[in-house]
């Protein structure tokens, strides 16, 4: 795997004893939490300015932000504020964060509740589908005003996009300022480099970790695959061939059996099916794997629950977001109380590494989401795609990861043109160009033209209150299912 030709992103050297990051979704619940932890494990210094719609919660994370530092061993030095406006956060920063999302009790509820009312059971339904592209209407408008923002406050500075659905909302970002400097991040590859290092471990028998396994990537995010894989050079494809003829790679699941599972099991055996029928490993969950290659969602729960998939119903999100659930993944008034021990561990996101790569220190490999310029053959340029990238200081380098086999580029580019055509409305709010777009879904397609129209419009209407930036009173498909 070499460098595309093309060197990508180019900054002047950023500082890293006097870094300015700028966090907008600073009130998170988990990402700012996680983030503070982790740079404070790393070997860095400067201030994060908090920004939130929600003020007192960036200021609660600024708080044990400043808690951390003062109370905690740390190797980097930080100071934190909230503030009250982005402009204020966003002011000559180095490096931009970005992670936010609506109260899913208002809208993610309804992205999981409704399609299923029209026999679509989607599994997480975040990123693709019905409710991933209900997501996508929701937030594109907001990330184009951030890209705006970005071009006018900072627009040398690196952004770092978690928000989901990535490839719609990093696509969003360069459509709206074409020379911003955004990677969209997901650890889904490093969760399937991690399963291959236990599987070196066991067939080889050495000590792996994932840091240990090479892969060429490639596809859109949730939606990626991998045609190599080496263990310290070993090759592990004959391997993994060997592997998914093996029972494990074979088994069915009941309902009864899934009933106490997780919603985030995986028992990789949709990555197994599509490995043995297709010669490429998927290299995302299985969760996630059936929404882009949707034949697995049929039957319903029964169905999903086949293929040791659970869905993460509307129940689970809701409760998730109240303050006082018990399953929060951070509870940072806990720990600021005294009521629960706080140990700083690493949570093995890639930010901090691929922050090191930028200020200097080692050059490091990771999977990024950016426009394809090349570095995927046979899919459109400019299209958000996930392939390994190589970081060193103030660049990032797509590495080239060539074509697929022409059935999986066909699932991939399916995905693609549903992203591209609502990128394309969002640019003039043209709702009825979105239901284009949502009209492509495959599993939209499973429906009548008039149940998916029905579909579409009671979305919208579940969720009218944050759609303020498309034409819902022009809108044909709206007044045609009044």
């Amino acid at each position: 795997m070499k460098p595309d030709t093309v060197d990508h992103l180019r900054t002047q050297p950023m500082a890293a004893n006097d870094l300015s990051i700028a966090y907008i979704g600073g009130g998170s619940r988990q990402w700012a939490p996680t983030l503070i932890q982790d740079l404070a494990l790393a070997p860095y210094s400067g201030e994060v300015r908090l920004f939130d719609a929600n003020l007192p919660a960036a200021r609660k994370n600024a708080r044990f932000g400043n808690w951390v530092q003062d109370t905690k061993e740390t190797r980097g030095q930080w100071d934190y504020a909230a503030v009250e406006d982005i402009e204020s956060a966003l002011d000559g920063a180095d490096i931009v964060v970005m992670s936010t999302q609506y109260d899913p009790r208002e809208t993610f509820v309804h992205d999981l509740m409704i399609p299923k009312q029209f026999g679509i059971y989607g599994a997480v339904s975040a990123t693709i589908g019905p409710g991933g592209i209900m997501r996508a209407l929701r937030t594109i408008p907001v990330y184009r005003e951030f890209a705006d923002q970005v071009r006018t406050h900072c627009p040398n500075a690196w952004v770092f996009n978690f928000t989901n659905p990535v490839h719609f909302v990093t696509r969003a970002l360069y459509d709206e300022f074409p020379d911003i400097k955004a990677l969209g991040l997901c650890h889904e590859v490093s969760g399937t480099r991690s399963h291959l290092a236990s599987i070196a471990e066991r067939e080889l028998g050495v000590s792996a970790t994932r840091e240990d396994i090479e892969v060429n990537v490639k596809g859109i995010n949730h939606f990626t695959w991998i045609d190599e894989a080496r263990y310290r050079g070993h090759d592990l494809w004959p391997i993994l061939e060997d592997v998914a003829d093996l029972k494990e790679a074979r088994q069915q699941f009941s309902t009864e059996e899934m009933a106490d599972e997780s919603p985030f099991v995986d028992h990789w055996q949709v990555t197994w099916e599509l490995f043995r029928r297709f010669g490429l490993l998927p290299a995302a969950g299985d969760r996630h794997l059936v929404e882009y290659a949707n034949s697995f969602l049929q039957g319903g729960r029964a169905g999903l629950n086949r293929w040791g998939v659970k869905r993460t119903d509307s129940a689970y999100r809701a409760k998730h977001w109240t303050p006082a659930a018990s399953d929060q993944t951070t509870d940072v008034e806990a720990w600021l109380a005294g009521d629960q021990d706080l140990e700083l561990n690493s949570s093995r996101e890639t930010f901090t590494e691929i922050l090191a790569g930028l200020v200097g220190d080692d050059p490091y490999v990771t999977n990024v989401n950016l426009p394809n310029v090349g570095q995927v053959t046979g899919l459109e340029s400019d299209t958000i795609v996930e392939t390994n990238a190589l970081v060193r200081t103030d660049s990032v380098s797509p590495l080239s990861a060539g074509s697929f086999p022409r059935p999986v580029r066909s699932m991939v580019g399916t995905h693609i043109d549903t992203i591209e055509t609502v990128i394309d409305a969002s640019r003039s709010g043209d709702l009825d160009r979105a239901f284009q777009g949502f009209l492509i879904d495959p599993q939209v397609r499973s429906l009548t033209p008039e149940d998916a129209a029905t579909l579409f419009a009671e979305l919208v209407d579940s969720q009218v209150d944050y759609l303020d930036d498309w034409d819902l009173t022009g809108s044909t498909v709206l007044s045609e299912t009044e």
